[in-house]
């Protein structure tokens, strides 16, 4: 065994990655898959789990990863049906994954929706925005995430032991017009607890680290277009690297985040974002 497979050593670690299904959270689950951790994804939409799950163990096979043909209990990747915004049933899934893996090692709370509209058109000014959106988006970006994270550290407190990851954004560390008003708030307050809940189970030896994604091809932020022009070419204008990024250049961090090489690494916000935050854009004037 290298030192690199010695560093990021994930082997065996039981991880729950929500929104798993699609997107940055299949591009989560999919690099701790493929470096051997036991991996169950969970997601709203019930009919991307069942091709996320097998997508995911052929590209462990592929990796190596394939269990021994005794492997007992569960199958090391695996997929639930959870809406993150009902609290009791994300800490019953939580409960329930220690109750038949034993543990919890590694938690991606990443699942995320987009629901409004952005300042940069007038049906998403702040005088106008939709409160059903708001509060629909805060449900799940926001509450969603403190649920799941409440719900792991009761169990990784007892370890001793973990690594929670957190899906902020880049709309939370700085304003954005492209971004709704209620996804801002969502991201902004994803991060500041996620300081509060590193400071708060440092004491058990459990890390809680966030990462702040700029725009990237995902189906969250295909639909966040508030222009007539593509996706791509409305961000090469505020993106140094001149592109949006592609989620399997998101795993490299991740699996630093997840893994012993990150052991010394709690309550740090990390953007990943091709230089997005070194230049913001800005809005048109007003008509």
């Amino acid at each position: 065994m290298g030192v690199l497979e010695d560093l990021f050593d994930v082997r065996g670690q039981v991880a729950l990655v929500t929104g798993g299904a699609s997107g940055l959270g299949y591009a989560f689950a999919s690099i701790l898959a493929e470096a051997g951790a036991n991996v169950v994804i969970a997601d709203w939409d019930e009919q991307a789990l069942k091709p996320a799950v097998e997508s995911l163990a052929e590209a462990a096979t592929a990796a190596g990863r394939t269990p021994p043909p005794d492997h007992p209990g569960p199958p090391l990747i695996s997929g639930r049906t959870i809406d993150v915004s009902d609290a009791q049933a994300t800490r019953a899934l939580v409960d329930d994954i220690v109750d038949t893996r034993g543990r919890i090692d590694i938690v991606f709370a990443n699942a995320g929706v987009a629901r409004g509209r952005p300042p940069l058109l007038p049906e998403g000014w702040l005088d106008d925005m939709s409160m059903t959106d708001y509060d629909a988006l805060i449900d799940v970006n926001l509450h969603g995430v403190v649920y799941t994270v409440q719900a792991a550290a009761r169990h990784m407190k007892r370890q001793r032991s973990g690594s929670i990851i957190t899906t902020a954004s880049t709309a939370g560390l700085r304003n954005d017009p492209y971004t709704p008003y209620s996804y801002a708030i969502a991201k902004a307050g994803v991060v500041n607890f996620t300081k509060q809940a590193a400071h708060d189970l440092a004491r058990w030896g459990v890390r809680v680290n966030a990462i702040a994604p700029g725009p990237f091809k995902t189906n969250l932020g295909g639909k966040r277009e508030p222009t007539g022009a593509s996706n791509d070419d409305m961000w090469k204008a505020v993106i140094p690297l001149g592109r949006m990024g592609d989620p399997s250049e998101i795993r490299g961090l991740a699996l630093l985040l997840a893994s012993t090489a990150g052991s010394f690494m709690t309550g740090g916000v990390y953007p990943i974002d091709g230089g997005a935050l070194l230049q913001g854009p800005s809005l048109p004037p007003a008509g």
